[in-house]
């Protein structure tokens, strides 16, 4: 979903380096992967097409956070009147 986010810390020898990666617009989601010694995180659309991949080496990957956005349910959703009733 828009505003899902995974964000990985990287040991970068001295230093470490923090990377981003965010479902940008809506409908796009953020996937996560462990494989080959190597870990993948990209933001894929509605119909399962790769719009951004970023890669690290597992043995250099020193956090790796997901962030989704909270979502509503159906059952907690307040629903309302879309306009005023008339007759009251």
């Amino acid at each position: 979903m828009k505003g899902d986010r995974v964000e990985i810390v990287v040991d970068a020898g001295d230093t470490t380096r923090t990377y981003e990666v965010v479902a940008s617009r809506a409908g796009r989601r953020v996937e996560t992967a462990v494989r080959r010694g190597v870990v993948e995180v990209s933001e894929v659309t509605r119909s399962g097409s790769v719009v951004r991949t970023a890669r690290f080496m597992a043995n250099r990957v020193l956090a790796l956070v997901e962030q989704p956005v909270p979502r509503i349910d159906d059952g907690e959703r307040e629903e309302g009147p879309l306009r005023e009733d008339p007759k009251s």
